[in-house]
């Protein structure tokens, strides 16, 4: 099983989104400060970029396949973009080494901002997993979106998690989704097969989206791990066991994915003491994360308090 990285140049899933947006910005009505929000993976970024290549490559060689919803790989914006010196786009991220998106990143990009264009093409910026903004963070970034540089555009990505009221109501919000069938149609076109073929149906639940599971299939196929004949349980308490989540900032995103999982896929009406425990770890994940606390105190607690280990 071999995973296509040229196939993230296509749009799967969100045909219709492209569709509305590029309506809009062909009368000139496309806001210059979109938020997507949906689950992590659903496809929020894929869009972002399509949108961004198409508006970009307009008069480029190369320019967006519109009628197959398919960015050209040897289009010069797209290469820029990959090789991070595309002088009209600016991607906003958590840093591998960091909890959240601090401030000095939000500083960074009002200087870069500031300077002049070089040339007259909208320059965009991506801010991805906002949730992850600190305090001081989202306070800077709301003076620039109230009142942005000419020609720049702001697409934020919101993982269908709570935000401050301010910076959402500065945006327009475009709600991503997919249907569990085409969460699985889309995570079959990456893969160029059939996932049943070599994944335990338990790591697939309605709640699944394809960049959830590619990204516990790449995990796998890093470190040799049978996925198919491992269970869920198994494979969170040997992802927790291997700390490798300390250097990986993916990692630790899969086992959040993987634990609210596991309690999706064990919970029910009757089991009150499961569902106590699923809410005690929300709140547990939620101080976790912002006031930046070690997380493998959280997670250990999760196997002894839930696996009994």
């Amino acid at each position: 099983m071999n995973i296509d990285p040229s196939n993230q140049a296509n749009l799967y899933g969100h045909e219709d989104h492209m569709n509305s947006l590029l309506k809009l910005y062909k009368k000139d009505c496309l806001p210059n400060k979109i938020l997507f929000s949906g689950e992590k993976g659903v496809g929020k970024s894929t869009l972002a970029y399509h949108l961004i290549n198409f508006i970009l490559s307009d008069d480029e060689d190369g320019f967006y396949d519109l009628k197959n919803f398919q960015i050209n790989l040897e289009n010069k914006s797209f290469r820029l973009i990959q090789n991070k010196s595309n002088p009209n786009f600016i991607l906003v991220d958590v840093n591998q080494e960091k909890k959240n998106i601090d401030i000095g990143q939000i500083r960074n990009l009002i200087l870069t901002l500031n300077k002049s264009s070089f040339n007259t093409k909208p320059r965009f910026v991506l801010i991805d997993n906002i949730e992850f903004l600190n305090t001081n963070s989202i306070n800077a970034l709301l003076k620039i979106l109230e009142e942005p540089n000419e020609n720049i555009n702001f697409i934020l990505i919101n993982n269908n998690k709570k935000i401050l009221p301010t910076l959402k109501s500065r945006c327009l919000n475009f709600k991503i989704s997919l249907t569990f069938e085409q969460s699985i149609n889309i995570t079959n076109k990456l893969l160029n097969e059939n996932l049943n073929n070599f994944l335990n149906k338990e790591f697939i639940t309605y709640y699944s989206t394809p960049g959830q599971i590619l990204n516990m299939i790449n995990f796998a196929n890093i470190n040799d791990i049978d996925l198919k004949n491992l269970n869920l349980k198994d494979l969170i308490s040997k992802i927790i066991f291997d700390r490798k989540y300390k250097k990986d900032l993916s990692i630790k995103y899969l086992i959040y994915s993987l634990m609210e999982l596991y309690f999706r896929n064990n919970i029910s009406i009757n089991n009150i003491d499961l569902i106590n425990m699923y809410n005690f770890f929300l709140k547990k994940i939620n101080t976790t994360k912002i006031f930046n606390l070690d997380e493998e105190a959280l997670f250990m607690e999760f196997k002894d308090k839930i696996f009994n280990e």
